[in-house]
């Protein structure tokens, strides 16, 4: 699982890498929304990490027009804002949110993996219905 770690500076984008490197994800470090969409071609991540409070205070209007970006699944995090203190209605796409002081290794993968998943899954029906319909044989009686 490739994830793009996004922070407001290099010191946040480093210390995201480092904490979901030790979870055995690939990670790329970014500072700012802008340059998120630059490198998010390049790298080709399953999803993104990014500080919340860069999402709440930062119009993400690049990213919904960003033909990649508005399609991954955004992990906010945050090592200030518990859970009860976010609005994360407030940000479209966010995927979920992570309080890094207490989050638990298990809990972190549960969340990427279960955000990043859309990319492996595909739907697809059992089968397919023709059209037309074939006509049915019938029967002399």
């Amino acid at each position: 699982m490739r994830v793009l770690c996004v922070g407001r500076h290099p010191y946040l984008s480093s210390h995201l890498c480092r904490f979901f490197d030790a979870l055995g994800v690939g990670t790329r470090a970014v500072v700012g929304l802008d340059d998120a969409i630059e490198a998010a071609a390049e790298y080709q991540p399953d999803a993104v990490v990014c500080d919340y409070d860069l999402l709440a205070t930062i119009p993400l209007d690049g990213w919904e027009r960003d033909p990649l970006l508005s399609r991954l699944p955004v992990i906010a995090v945050s090592l200030t804002r518990r859970p009860e203190e976010v609005h994360l209605l407030d940000v479209n796409g966010i995927a979920g949110f992570l309080y890094l002081p207490t989050l638990e290794h298990s809990q972190a993968l549960q969340v990427l993996s279960a955000a990043a998943s859309w990319r492996r899954a595909g739907v697809s029906a059992p089968t397919s219905l023709p059209w037309p319909p074939p006509r049915s044989a019938r029967v002399p009686s």
